[in-house]
């Protein structure tokens, strides 16, 4: 094994490289129930769920999916918020070699029409509020079944009793589905089936357990392949890079949705894989969130940026008990130093910065959470992966400290996009190295850094500008609470720079003292020229700002104002 620069940096308790368990994702489950059946393993608005409970309805929709006549290898979208009907169904997919097409409940009609077509799935779990937009695009897609659900099938009482006539009145949702048909209800589907084992041949290399789907920020969303090898390796490189944790005794935060494969990886699969317990809320409220830290006592909180920062201005965040935290791997988007240290000043835990994509299952980099960690680094790469960064263009290997493109290899590596064998053909190297498609650097001590992704660099009079570089330093005044920046068209500069930013609650500032401010602590180039101050910023599901629908709005401007 040639030694890495990185695993100078690695603790001691982390090896260099893992043994791994070739088995199936869903045996995980199976061995919880084994070992500890009668342990809580989903918390959920108060209704919990054992391990028990939890295998076997995953057992009966397993049997269900077969008895509809889905064989190995058909799909099934899921089109849930984080909920137990969300883990039973994965699970239960996975028991009947199911592949699991997780779906965004935010789609449009278009959105949901083109996964679903592109997917093939011929069976849809979603919520009852979801079902008039299904039935609006069924008959363009392959769906023979829709089997709806409620939140309510999973509240205990009374709260089960209320929610539907809160869903009525905020909501104006009355879609009544009854079971018969090619409906189906997931509450009768558990009154109705047995939890009988199911034996299926697998091969765990090359069975593909799910399309994930992502976000299409160039052309159509592509179904990224994700085996159970590739998911249950990443897995075990995330339980040992938290070597402090014990299997049996862990809490783990779910805000994260498990349509993401961050939430899905670090909350759904670590759960069961360490038969801890999860903490599963729909969706991302930082009152809700903050209550329910202070009552569940999570131990681990995955998360995003934003979801950390929603929380750190929240104006009652004193008032919650938030020690019980004792590490956070933060994904999707870089992690401001500012927010970092405050958020380990309110918990008492540890909050650092990793790196991954969906076509790597998605961890491929992290910090070390308890050794030593670099500020402002994606951290050094896990177990048995390995980084490089290769000049754009040929990949020929650049040396420490020049910018170039951050390619990636291991055992969490996609197997490729679904039916498109040409993009996947573009995504590697003649000899199997991933693309990222991020721009970075990596130090003399094998830490690696991304200073933005290949096509959001602003290239302003010549200048290379990188916006994360531009970020942190606005996010270090203190009346930032949210900031992104992008490059806009100008006529004699090629592009410039324009920040959006979302002031704190109680300041007031202006362009200009934001101007005198980046002057003192950026080269002139990279000082923005145009500022906009938004009370809020477009973000996907799991908080990740979107800087391309805020490009995408500056182009329609200025095409307005060019046509006036």
């Amino acid at each position: 094994m040639v030694e890495k620069l990185w695993w100078n940096n690695y603790p001691k308790e982390v090896p260099y490289s893992l043994s791994y368990d070739p088995v199936p994702i869903q045996t995980f489950l199976t061995r919880a129930y084994e070992q500890n059946p009668e342990k809580v393993a989903i918390h959920f608005l108060g209704k919990t769920l054992t391990y028990r409970e939890l295998y076997e309805s995953a057992l009966k929709f397993a049997n269900y999916l077969q008895a509809m006549g889905m064989q190995k290898g058909d799909r099934l979208a899921i089109m849930l918020p984080n909920s137990p009907q969300s883990v039973i169904a994965y699970y239960g997919a996975m028991y009947a070699g199911v592949i699991v097409v997780q779906t965004n409940p935010l789609y449009t009609e278009r959105e949901l029409a083109y996964q679903l077509i592109d997917s093939g799935a011929i069976t849809i779990l979603a919520l009852d509020a979801l079902y008039p937009r299904i039935m609006k695009v069924k008959n363009e897609t392959a769906l023979q079944d829709v089997i709806i659900t409620s939140i309510s099938d999973y509240l205990p009482f009374p709260k089960n009793r209320i929610y539907p006539m809160i869903q009525r009145k905020q909501m104006g949702i009355t879609a009544h589905v009854k079971h018969g048909g090619y409906h189906h209800l997931f509450k009768e589907i558990m009154n109705s089936m047995s939890a009988t084992p199911i034996a299926l041949p697998f091969d765990y290399e090359e069975d593909i357990a799910l399309l994930q789907y992502t976000g299409g920020t160039t052309g159509h969303p592509k179904g990224v392949m994700l085996t159970h090898k590739n998911l249950t390796a990443n897995v075990q490189m995330c339980d040992a890079w938290l070597y402090k944790t014990k299997h049996g005794e862990e809490v783990i935060m779910g805000v994260l949705p498990f349509f993401h494969v961050y939430g899905m990886t670090t909350v759904m699969l670590l759960s069961v894989y360490t038969n801890s317990k999860m903490v599963l809320l729909p969706k991302f409220d930082a009152a809700t969130t903050l209550k329910t830290i202070d009552k569940q006592r999570p131990t681990l909180f995955p998360g995003a940026p934003t979801l950390y920062i929603g929380l750190l201005n929240h104006p009652q965040l004193a008032k919650y008990d938030l020690t019980s935290i004792k590490a956070c791997i933060s994904g999707s988007a870089s992690l401001p130093v500012e927010v970092q240290q405050k958020f380990e000043a309110a918990t008492g835990g540890k909050l650092v910065e990793g790196y991954g994509l969906t076509e790597t299952s998605p961890v491929t980099h992290a910090n070390n959470i308890w050794g030593r960690r670099v500020s402002g680094s994606i951290g050094i790469p896990w177990p048995d992966t390995d980084a490089k960064i290769v000049r754009v263009g040929d990949h020929k290997p650049l040396p420490c400290g020049e910018i170039g493109e951050l390619i990636v290899k291991g055992p969490q590596v996609m197997k490729g996009y679904w039916h498109r064998p040409e993009d996947t053909q573009a995504t590697f190297t003649e000899d199997g190295w991933l693309l990222t498609g991020d721009l970075g650097y990596m130090n003399e001590e094998g830490y690696f850094f991304i200073v933005d992704r290949k096509k959001d660099m602003i290239i302003a009079g010549g200048f290379n500008i990188y916006p994360r570089e531009v970020e942190e330093v606005l996010y270090e005044h203190e009346a930032v609470q949210e900031c992104v920046v992008i490059g806009i068209p100008d006529s004699y500069r090629g592009e410039t720079v324009k920040a959006f930013i979302v002031l704190k609650e109680g300041y007031t500032t202006t362009p200009d003292e934001f101007n005198q401010y980046c002057r003192k602590n950026l080269a002139a180039y990279k000082v923005p020229r145009h500022y906009e101050f938004r009370k809020e910023l477009p973000k996907t599901a799991v908080g990740k700002i979107l800087r391309r629908t805020l490009a995408e709005e500056e182009k329609m401007k200025i095409a307005s104002e060019q046509a006036q």
